[in-house]
């Protein structure tokens, strides 16, 4: 790929002296655990009104933050969807489709193998992790092929830069604003799929993929259901270019945290996952009772969960997993009994791990569409 040019480089940082003189990236432990407290109890709030006023300042710090005050044009070409494979009470294919021209969002769709008259829709964008990358990982394919045993129609796309998603590096300028896009064009996607309820549409990933989970319920309205498993922290505002890597979170004397963001899912409802080995392990002390008090103030405390793992890691475990399904099959609609055996327990054996190349999009048989834009330089010009 070739390289990003200065000029490219001088004109994302005019661009974002443009915004604003002080905007600031907040990456990463940008506060520490103490600051991160005292942030959220300063920004505690005692009305509805006084949250909504915050939250739609929240809303536009996002967007300008991520240059996406507007999206772009929605090409009008026809996903590719091939490689139709009948599992054990689900089916796969693998899809792409353009979220802007000559840009294409890869992934995997899974669907009920039982018709149903109407289908709850997931999407499930995974988090940072090699050996396989994300989409292809164990714990996502396990996740996906579940709930669709469950009865959703669910759907999982590449992170910039990962799985097929090699149009461009994961870690350009840009990466934050070009998932964002993808996200909600990964969402039209899953409403185009017949049958999908447009009422029970939720989301859920894990680390990275928690972040793009509140991004695009805080985002788009048309989430209805949302589940950040092991990052929402008060003191982390994620590690990587593409959740930190444009200025949301602050500019001037306005600041943020993504607590607050995933906040702003009030109050539909949403279940917090967090476990004791990383930046979620304060949760059940700090930022579930911070957004709890948002739910309180629409009377709806019962649509917020939250699960705390004290003594598990940085993962979308089992028993992260078993929280969520348990939360989806209450608030989507499914069918839980589905995937429990006979004890009560979550049996995940007919979600079977397959290989990478059966679940690729692109490769010998389906190639890159020739429109295809290649390299940073070229997809930043895009942005």
């Amino acid at each position: 790929m070739k390289t990003i040019s200065l000029l490219l480089i001088h004109t994302f940082c005019l661009a974002a002296a443009a915004f604003g003189q002080q905007a600031e990236l907040c990456q990463g432990a940008y506060f520490t655990e103490a600051q991160g407290k005292e942030f959220l109890e300063k920004h505690a709030v005692s009305s509805r009104l006084e949250w909504e006023t915050r939250a739609a300042k929240i809303r536009k710090q996002i967007r300008e933050g991520m240059d996406l005050q507007s999206l772009p044009a929605k090409p009008a070409s026809a996903p590719i969807i091939h490689s139709k494979k009948e599992m054990d009470g689900y089916t796969i294919e693998n899809v792409a489709f353009e979220s802007m021209p000559g840009v294409y969002v890869t992934g995997n769709l899974y669907k009920p193998s039982k018709k149903q008259k109407s289908y709850a829709g997931i999407l499930c964008p995974h988090g940072h992790g090699e050996n396989p990358h994300g989409r292809f990982r164990e714990q996502t394919q396990k996740r996906c092929a579940t709930l669709a045993r469950m009865g959703a129609v669910v759907f999982v796309w590449d992170m910039v830069g990962q799985g097929d998603s090699r149009q461009c590096e994961h870690k350009m300028p840009k990466a934050l604003k070009l998932q964002t896009i993808n996200s909600i064009r990964s969402l039209d996607f899953l409403l185009s799929v017949p049958g999908v309820d447009p009422e029970r549409i939720a989301v859920t990933g894990e680390s990275g993929g928690g972040t793009q989970t509140f991004l695009l319920t805080a985002l788009d309205d048309r989430i209805k259901i949302s589940v950040p498993v092991v990052m929402v922290s008060a003191y982390f505002f994620g590690g990587c270019v593409c959740e930190s890597g444009m200025p949301i979170h602050k500019n001037g004397d306005f600041q943020t945290n993504n607590v607050e963001i995933a906040a702003l899912a009030a109050p539909k409802p949403m279940i917090m996952i967090s476990d004791g080995g990383d930046w979620t392990k304060n949760t059940p002390e700090v930022e579930f009772p911070f957004i709890q008090k948002i739910y309180g103030l629409y009377g709806k405390k019962d649509m917020l969960e939250s699960l705390h793992l004290a003594d598990e890691q940085h993962d979308f475990g089992p028993s992260k997993r078993k929280a969520m399904y348990a939360f989806m099959a209450k608030h989507a609609g499914l069918d839980l009994k589905a995937v429990t055996d006979a004890q009560g327990n979550i049996n995940e054996a007919p979600s079977k791990v397959l290989e990478i190349k059966d679940l690729e999009v692109f490769n010998a048989a389906h190639p890159r569409p020739a429109n295809a834009v290649i390299g940073d330089e070229a997809i930043l010009g895009l942005l």
